[in-house]
């Protein structure tokens, strides 16, 4: 036992490099150990997610390796009971691998092949000391389809788990808000101007669309995730590896993570490129561009509350201001806009990384994990906050149905009963003097009292009416 310069006490372990010092305490090895003094770039590690799924494989490779008669079966049950221990979480701390490394992510391959194997010769004692991390850890596998797979695995997991459900949460309150809502009748905007009327519920049943469609997207870049390299090795051949492993362990997968793991039908592609990954971010840039238009027209119809549009009332969740008294913001909502500014972000750096495939190999894999990974995380959280501390609280105020009658685009249901060029002159004319559509209208057409009461009825010109208003002529 030594000590370095910090009086930590360490160890000595040995790679193909030779002899490094290991803190004493750390399950990791020589490799990882060099990878940590290689990579001193950020604070960024894998998530929590990403080394459950690393686990996942090692431990369905070792369980796959043990029934084709490629590994002992006494070393590969350590491995499995070790491998499970980092599914669970209880070694965490000794991946310590910076997410900036090796484009391959070969260096957090070898830190969980360190781990397991370090912890697997402790299960097992005296007759563990042969495990070794790339002989048994790692037999039949390699960075270059290990960590793609944990990416995909994880990425799905995590989309089916978190993203799903919150999205789903999301959809069920603003469908709400819509019924809740059905009743009013508002103006509508167009380039920011008045348009003719809407209900405020249609406008929330356009939200929930959106949310229904982002669903769909989001199941399809689980789909995406589904297809995985192992199997492929180092270059999309499958050397050193036996040719029923990655159906088997696949298979093992899926059972274990529920999801629909299967080999790819063509390693090449699934190892020289992320395609699936560009796909599956694609998806998740739309559901974050969805996020946005509805942040946005929620805290734009809230705006105010007197001197803006003020047709809702936000949740008062925290005070807004440190010198403004009783002044409340929107905050919810701008919280969600900066989660879907950092989704956009990652996209952009995500197809970045897609396009860095050089031959056999993507040299991007740990960073595009990483900004899938907190694209979805963002996503799920931002979802199911918005809808809980914003959407569920929603008000609506009288100023929307107030307005209806001073607006101008009611003008536009005089149209089909006088002609576009009268319609606009009475439009003209009101927005000129202040009056309503429905004063200048009485002044300067023979329709009757009923049949303005009914061309100009706002619940009319929230659906399609031709048939009920019909031609007057006037």
């Amino acid at each position: 036992m030594k000590t370095n310069n910090e009086t930590q006490p360490t160890r000595t372990e040995k790679d193909s490099m030779g002899e490094m010092q290991v803190p004493a305490s750390a399950l990791y090895g020589a490799s990882t150990q060099r990878a940590a003094l290689n990579f001193p770039i950020s604070s960024l590690r894998y998530p929590r997610r990403f080394i459950k799924a690393l686990g996942q494989v090692k431990l369905a490779a070792a369980e796959t390796n043990a029934e084709l008669g490629l590994i002992d079966k006494d070393i590969a049950a350590a491995v499995v009971k070790a491998a499970q221990e980092v599914v669970d979480g209880a070694h965490d701390s000794h991946f310590v691998v910076d997410t900036f490394q090796t484009g391959s992510g070969t260096s957090t391959n070898m830190n969980a092949n360190e781990v397991i194997a370090n912890r697997a010769r402790r299960l097992i004692g005296e007759s563990g000391k042969k495990i070794h991390p790339n002989d048994h850890v790692n037999f039949g596998q390699s960075s270059n389809d290990v960590i793609p797979t944990a990416t995909y695995i994880a990425a799905a997991s995590a989309i089916k788990e978190d993203l799903l459900p919150a999205l789903a949460v999301l959809q069920a309150s603003l469908e709400k808000k819509s019924k809740e809502f059905w009743h009013i009748v508002k103006t509508g905007r167009t380039h920011l101007q008045d348009a003719t009327p809407i209900r405020l519920g249609q406008e929330f049943l356009g939200y929930a669309g959106q949310i229904e469609r982002g669903i769909a997207r989001a199941k399809q870049a689980q789909h995406e995730m589904s297809e995985v390299a192992l199997g492929g090795t180092a270059v999309g051949t499958g050397i050193n590896t036996h040719p029923d492993f990655a159906k088997r362990t696949a298979a093992k997968l899926a059972k274990m993570t529920g999801l629909d793991v299967h080999e790819t039908s063509n390693h090449f592609q699934a190892q020289s490129s992320l395609d699936n990954a560009v796909a599956a971010s694609g998806a998740l840039k739309t559901i974050a561009v969805s996020l946005t238009k509805i942040a946005n027209d929620v805290r734009w119809l809230a705006s105010g509350p007197r001197a803006g549009i003020g047709e809702l009332e936000l949740p008062a969740v925290q005070p807004g201001s440190s010198i403004m008294p009783g002044k409340v913001n929107p905050v919810i909502a701008e919280s969600v806009l900066m989660v879907c500014v950092q989704v956009i972000g990652n996209d952009a750096a995500i197809t970045v990384g897609g396009q860095s495939g050089n031959f056999e190999i993507n040299l991007t894999m740990p960073i595009v994990a990483y900004d899938l990974l907190q694209s979805i995380e963002l996503l799920a959280n931002a979802s199911l906050n918005f809808a809980r501390q914003a959407i569920d609280g929603l008000k609506a105020t009288n100023k929307g149905p107030e307005m209806v009658e001073r607006g101008l685009a009611i003008g536009t249901s005089l149209a089909p009963i006088i002609g576009y060029d009268a319609a606009a002159a009475i439009v003209k004319e009101a927005a000129a003097t202040g009056k309503t559509i429905r004063e200048v209208a009485r002044e300067r057409t023979k329709l009757s009292e009923q049949e303005l009461a009914t061309v100009l009825d706002p619940a009319l010109m929230v659906e399609p009416s031709a048939d009920r208003v019909g031609a007057g002529g006037g």
